[in-house]
């Protein structure tokens, strides 16, 4: 069965198929803890300074790579991309805590950002201090505003509901952000996957989870045919013509509903079955030269995604070195 989902389909039928492989897939799989302390704050950190770490941090956890490589050294070890962004952001945390506060960064200016996320060595550059600059502020404004800066109060105001018919859940206060504005809500599951996983958080609407879709997990789903879009917008992506707005948030948000009901028929909450998909489309199923063509790579074995081949190879038609890329939708903070 395919469902009818205007420019873009859900096959349900491939969704079938697929959902034992990930199911067996998945038993393998180490899930995230969150505590790896060059990244994350130690589970000792208080409340509220781990909660303001984390809203701050994935208020500007997007497209780290658009002019080029973000890579480089920290404190004698290498990082790339959001491995690195995080690495840089609990550096400064762990030398200045209140760095992360509400009064610091409702003024960070964008020359903060820049020197702030840049390695000891390399050339990195994080291409857009000025939005990120910009984020950071507007979420300092509004949480002193609106919560008296206290991000847990913001998760004491949702009443332990993520979504609620009158709009006050906690995925409906966060898109008052600007920084958390994206329709298709990717930081805002985001932060709420960090948050939870780490205990600060609870919820009683688990049918409202969701997996924060980014560009990895469109790219894995238009490889196994899991979303289809119609010919016009297939061309798109087959000749990486740019995407417009409305085409971007229509495809993110077939993409996850589409991984909605895998995770039911998976039997998984849609916030661990992002973990694997995440590192799996980073690592395995990647923009370039994807295991498929090149096989497995020792990142792919160390998080137990796969052993000599990729586990969906025999399932994926676009498992040869001209397959589907990504659709191309860079110039965005949503993700």
């Amino acid at each position: 069965m395919i469902k009818e989902c205007c420019d873009f389909r859900i096959n349900y039928s491939r969704l079938g198929l697929l959902a034992r492989l990930f199911r067996n897939v998945l038993t393998k799989f180490r899930f995230d803890t969150f505590t790896d302390e060059r990244f994350y704050p130690p589970p000792s950190t208080g409340r509220e300074e781990t909660l303001r770490y984390f809203i701050f941090m994935v208020a500007i956890d997007h497209r780290t790579s658009r002019c080029g490589p973000f890579e480089g050294f920290v404190d004698g070890e290498f990082y790339h991309g959001a491995d690195l962004l995080y690495r840089l952001g609990m550096k400064r945390f762990m030398e200045d805590p209140e760095f992360f506060s509400p009064e610091k960064m409702s003024v960070i200016t964008p020359s903060e950002v820049a020197d702030w996320l840049r390695p000891e060595r390399g050339d990195a550059v994080i291409w857009d201090p000025e939005v990120r600059a910009s984020l950071l502020r507007d979420l300092g404004v509004r949480l002193l505003k609106l919560y008296g800066g206290q991000v847990s109060e913001l998760v004491r105001a949702s009443g332990g509901l993520l979504k609620s018919p009158n709009g006050l859940g906690l995925i409906d206060r966060l898109k008052g952000f600007k920084a958390y504005s994206d329709p298709v809500e990717k930081k805002a599951y985001l932060f709420v996957k960090f948050a939870s996983r780490r205990g600060l958080i609870h919820y009683s609407d688990k049918h409202n989870s969701e997996v924060p879709v980014d560009n990895h997990l469109v790219r894995i789903a238009l490889r196994l045919h899991l979303v289809e879009p119609r010919k016009e917008l297939l061309h798109k992506i087959l000749e990486m013509k740019p995407f417009m707005w409305g085409e971007d948030v229509g495809l993110r948000l077939a993409v996850r509903d589409a991984y909605k009901f895998l995770s039911r028929l998976a039997g998984i909450d849609p916030l661990m079955l992002d973990d694997f998909l995440w590192l799996f489309g980073r690592h395995c199923c990647t923009y370039s030269n994807p295991a498929c063509i090149t096989g497995c790579s020792e990142k792919c074995r160390d998080f137990s995604i796969c052993t000599d081949k990729c586990p969906f190879r025999e399932y994926c038609v676009d498992a040869r070195p001209e397959a589907i890329k990504e659709h191309n939708y860079r110039d965005t903070y949503y993700y």
